[in-house]
């Protein structure tokens, strides 16, 4: 099989190491790619965003099947081009996107097909805001109704916070807070089949203690021993399979990865968001723990053929991610530090480039995730940490209690 990926982060990187594992892949390009996707795929510079540039590449190369990573080349059609041009893509379309694309389709759509999720308000003006926040009270969940790369959501007690983030968004959908663990469950689907993979926990507060500025991810963990043992079963009846539904209804089905982010509640299990696509960093610990073949699956979705596909087969023990940012991450990243010891089995190049003389440097906010499996969350836990003190990026930042409330029994439903 000849397969091209279209991305250049973290999440890509994961993918083309899955991707390569396979024995059915004999040919693996990616655009653009970075540098770790480079050790394992050939790269073409080629811009992510462009549908017309990324099908003329899956014909030149004469690709069997392409894997889209991110979401923005998802909403720009890229997986329609795709498909115009009579190759299989494993991503939804344009319309089907939406679902990550508008916060506030995606409550529509929810609510069409009887999905748990959170009350919510989309707003477009202030007064709105006002009467959406004065409703919901604090804590305030505000979340930017276009794509944010995983930073649009404020989550604050502060009502100023809350309005400043609402005007500097201009669109948003202001909801209900709903308490509880939050897990991602990722669905590969092809539209009417689904099959789950391994639910992961992931960090979104830079710092330890959940301290610190919302991000777009500093580690997970897989598997999640504390949660409910029908939880998959549940998403899936409740969530997963009323959405597919509504989306067919609608003329959009949806095919590709359906990104299911839930808190699990006292009231059970609600949708916080969906997106489109896998997310980064549990990618890197949920394909780490996968022993199925990657490209099988994703080509079973992409052409229609996942129900006939065999169950998915998982490694025993656990894996966890710590992600390796950059100075002055979330804001502006400070970029182009040398960065030693990246180019090993288990680091994840998510913001590297190549400077002239061939030295690898920072080029982004979320620099690496470090990965590493065990037998168990606490020597996995060991692994990535040890791995982790192996790296030198100067200025660099990292929690250090990624899945240490899990290894610690601290995690309570």
């Amino acid at each position: 099989m000849r397969v091209l990926l279209i991305g250049s982060g973290g999440r890509e990187h994961a993918l083309a190491v899955g991707l390569a594992a396979d024995p059915s892949v004999d040919f693996l390009a990616a655009a653009p790619g970075n540098p770790g996707i480079a050790q394992v795929a050939e790269l073409h510079d080629v811009k992510a965003t462009d549908p017309a540039a990324v099908a003329a590449l899956a014909v030149e190369l004469a690709a069997d099947l392409v894997v889209v990573g991110p979401e923005a080349p998802l909403v720009a059609g890229v997986a329609d081009a795709v498909r115009a041009e009579g190759i299989a893509c494993f991503g939804p379309s344009a319309a089907a996107a939406q679902l990550e694309g508008s916060k506030a389709f995606a409550k529509d759509v929810m609510l069409a097909a009887g999905v748990p999720t959170a009350r919510s308000y989309a707003c477009s003006h202030a007064d709105e805001v006002a009467r959406a926040l004065d409703d919901l009270g604090a804590p305030y969940v505000v979340k930017n109704d276009g794509l944010a790369a995983g930073k649009g959501v404020v989550v604050t007690d502060d009502r100023e916070a809350a309005e400043r983030h609402a005007a500097d968004c201009g669109t948003v959908v202001i909801e209900e807070y709903l308490s509880g663990p939050e897990v991602s469950l990722f669905v590969v689907t092809d539209g009417t089949a689904a099959v789950p993979l391994m639910p992961a926990q992931d960090f979104k507060r830079l710092a330890d203690g959940d301290e610190g500025p919302n991000t777009g991810g500093m580690g997970a963990y897989a598997p999640l021993t504390w949660a409910p043992k029908d939880l998959v079963p549940r998403v899936l009846a409740e969530t997963v399979e009323p959405t597919l539904a509504e989306m067919r209804r609608r003329g959009t089905p949806f095919a590709g990865l359906l990104y299911v982010g839930l808190a699990l509640t006292p009231d059970g299990p609600k949708v916080i968001e969906f997106n489109a696509r896998f997310g980064d960093p549990e990618t890197q610990v949920v394909l780490a723990l996968l022993e199925t073949p990657l490209a099988g699956l994703l080509r079973a979705a992409a052409t229609g053929a996942l129900a006939e596909f065999p169950p998915l087969r998982w490694s025993d023990g656990a894996a966890i991610t710590v992600v390796v940012a950059s100075k002055n991450y979330p804001g502006t990243p400070r970029t182009g530090d040398v960065i030693e010891g990246a180019e090993v089995p288990g680091v994840i190049h998510a913001g590297t480039a190549r400077r002239d003389d061939g030295a690898l440097i920072s080029a982004g906010g979320r620099v690496l995730s470090v990965t590493a499996t065990g037998p168990d969350l606490a020597s996995a836990r060991d692994a990535a940490y040890t791995l982790v003190d192996s790296v030198r990026l100067d200025g660099a930042q990292f929690r250090t209690d990624i899945a240490l409330g899990a290894v610690e029994g601290r995690i309570k439903l």
